[in-house]
């Protein structure tokens, strides 16, 4: 039996795939959180973990340096076209991609300037609303873009709101509900079908017990 290696995103949902996967029988045999390793063997012999930033996770599928990958729908958004399938959502890791601005401050009338790391879905979202925009690319304190005047408004991840709250902002309009997606590349679902056929039943299996 062929090997499948899947992607894994690191951080918080790497945190809520881990028990999804064990509960349908794959384990990594060391203790990945203490560990500077990026690919790990597993307790099936036929699958190894690649430990990936989120952004990657979607390439490494697309171009079959990974057979499935574990992804946000907010990457897949940003990732954009119809490289590969999305058979599953894993009910993990859930928030909401929002626009945010100053709280109470009217956005002005004209071309706005948005603060993002979502640039792709930024364009397409304000070109659906009939908005021009300036999209200028930032990676963090995204909150700070509005205070000092860079943005009008910001396309960012909203979990609690506490952060945009202890800054002064306010979520405005909900792009999407986001949460974490098996993937799985194209040529591989054909190639390997029986066995990513069993692993997405598992896990299926284990999104639906962990629901209960």
């Amino acid at each position: 039996m062929s090997q499948l290696t899947i992607a894994l995103t690191k951080g918080r949902i790497l945190k809520e795939t881990l028990p999804l996967f064990a509960a349908a029988g794959i384990e990594p045999l060391e203790d990945i959180s203490k560990s500077r390793k990026l690919t790990f063997e597993t307790t099936s012999p036929d699958v190894r973990f690649l430990i990936l930033r989120g952004v990657d996770v979607p390439t490494y599928v697309e171009f079959g340096a990974a057979d499935v990958g574990v992804s946000g729908k907010d990457m897949l958004m940003e990732h954009g076209g119809n490289s590969f399938y999305e058979p599953l959502d894993l009910n993990i890791a859930r928030c909401r991609l929002m626009t945010a601005g100053m709280k109470g401050r009217e956005l002005p009338k004209g071309r706005l300037k948005i603060a993002t790391k979502f640039v792709n879905i930024a364009k397409r979202y304000y070109a659906e609303q009939g908005r021009q925009v300036d999209v200028i690319k930032l990676y963090g304190a995204m909150e700070l873009a509005p205070v000092l005047g860079l943005a009008d408004e910001i396309v960012d991840i909203v979990d609690t709101g506490n952060t945009l709250i202890a800054n002064g902002l306010e979520a405005r309009e909900e792009i999407a509900t986001v949460s974490s997606r098996l993937i799985v590349n194209k040529a591989s679902m054909k190639m390997k079908h029986h066995q990513i056929d069993a692993l997405i039943d598992a896990v299926a299996s284990a999104v639906g017990e962990l629901a209960a």
